[in-house]
């Protein structure tokens, strides 16, 4: 152990990364209900999806620990699932595709292909400078309206009649609320106290516990009469220890559709960037967060071998679209295992041992119903949503409008991509009418022309 993680040179022990393996891995296991729940909207085998999400996770966190040696564990990212299952699929299904899942899956192996590269040559950490950072943060924070949106949504909490015409989200009516009598809005909003009450006591696992609670209270209005449903107890009737797996090698993984790319470029390089994009900012920013929380930067406020964890997060990602899920990324609630003491890739270790070893118990998870996740959900927009106070609404106006344009149109629009395009054609429309021309980097012209095709190509309903 010393060997390979260097114990005594990072100041911690074996028993210390332990704990803080298990930390982590409590503290972000409700993907493993959360995921399955949302990528089944998107026509995906849930339990298939399941073991896609464990052992993606797994894979990526591995090569976190043995390659970069740091405490941060990966697993398939919340808002980057929505956006898979609640947008892209979506629209796709419009354009008459059969299985428009395997062409998300398709752009997310691309996604990961192009962060490879981009990681060998050391120019990620570049793109991350070169976008202002209250773009950065206003894409952060309307995520997070995003994924709030969809958790209240899939609870009854608010609805909404809003459906997609070929070319855009179109509605009657934008939101409004729910039946509040009704046992799952109920349940869902008792689950989001729940979360809150422990976050705030800083017990460990917080989300998860929520989400169990939460999935027992509802067993219990089941039991009752209240919750008329699908039973909510774990089925066990016909349990395979590895039948998930079996499942994700026979219904997802290697499922890709290369023929749409050849006739739709635009559309699907839109599809790719807007992946790329997210999750570009969502890695650096956690790994940043995490590092600062465990003192692991230098002197200069830099994370060593940072190339080495951006790399793992890169072909997680491409694991995960092989094996079946969305986007594979670090994960936030790594902070929770540093601050137990958590310093090295043991950590890591632990918490991928840990998602392994959760894979027999897939009728359990996949029993918690989607208003028990919804608490999760909105718990993880509001934590989102916080970048929203690290902006600088009296800075350049490009930035203001940029940001604030990127925070309302992905919740509004339903459409993560969206936000995005509004607010980099904003920034840029804008730098140029102020004069600052010479503020715009290359990377962000690049974005900008290809969000300008990708209004025109709506505007001509070339593809959607």
């Amino acid at each position: 152990m010393e060997k390979l993680f260097k114990l005594k040179e990072n100041g911690t022990t074996v028993r210390t990364e332990i704990i803080a393996g298990v930390t982590t891995f409590l503290a972000m296991a409700y993907i493993l209900a959360v995921n399955p729940s949302i990528l089944s909207a998107a026509g995906m085998d849930q339990s298939a999806v399941f073991a896609a999400t464990a052992v993606s996770a797994a894979f990526a966190t591995l090569i976190m620990a043995f390659f970069a040696n740091y405490p941060v564990a990966l697993a398939s990212g919340m808002g980057l699932n929505a956006y898979f299952a609640y947008t892209v699929v979506p629209q796709l299904a419009e354009q008459g595709i059969t299985n428009p899942w395997q062409v998300a899956l398709t752009a997310i192996l691309v996604e990961g292909i192009i962060f490879i590269i981009l990681s060998i040559f050391k120019f990620r950490e570049t793109l991350v400078n070169k976008v202002p950072a209250n773009l950065k943060n206003g894409i952060s924070a309307g995520i997070g309206l995003f994924v709030t949106i969809v958790g209240l949504k899939g609870a009854g909490v608010v609805t909404t009649d809003a459906y997609y015409d070929g070319k855009a989200v179109q509605s009657s009516t934008l939101v409004k609320l729910g039946d509040l009598g009704s046992a799952p809005v109920v349940l869902a909003l008792v689950g989001l106290l729940i979360v809150a009450a422990l976050w705030h006591f800083k017990v460990k696992g917080s989300i998860l516990i929520g989400i169990l609670a939460t999935w027992v209270l509802g067993i219990i209005a089941q039991l009752t009469g209240w919750y008329d449903g699908t039973s909510l107890i774990p089925d066990f009737s016909n349990y395979h220890v590895f039948g998930p797996v079996a499942d994700m090698g026979s219904k997802l993984a290697f499922h890709f559709d290369f023929g749409y790319v050849a006739s739709n470029v635009v559309n699907f390089a839109v599809i790719v960037f807007a992946f790329l994009f997210v999750d570009l900012f969502d890695t650096v920013g956690t790994l940043i967060g995490v590092a600062q929380e465990g003192k692991l930067l230098n002197e200069k406020g830099e994370l060593p071998r940072v190339g080495r964890a951006l790399m793992a997060d890169a072909l997680g990602t491409c694991a995960g679209a092989c094996l079946g899920t969305s986007t594979v990324t670090s994960y936030v609630e790594s902070t929770t295992g540093v601050a137990e003491g958590g310093r090295t890739g043991l950590t890591a270790l632990t918490s991928a041992i840990l998602f392994l070893l959760a894979l027999p118990l897939y009728p359990i998870f996949l029993a918690i119903p989607s208003f028990a996740t919804a608490p999760a959900l909105v718990f993880v927009g509001l934590l989102m949503l916080k970048n929203i106070t690290k902006m600088d609404f009296n800075t350049d106006i490009a930035d203001t409008v940029g940001g604030f344009l990127a925070i309302i149109m992905m919740p509004f629009a339903y459409s993560i991509a969206t936000g995005i395009m509004f607010g980099i054609l904003s920034w840029v429309i804008l730098k140029v009418v102020t004069g600052k021309i010479k503020d715009i980097h290359p990377v962000m012209w690049v974005a900008f022309g290809l969000f300008v095709l990708r209004i025109v190509t709506i505007i001509l309903g070339i593809s959607s």
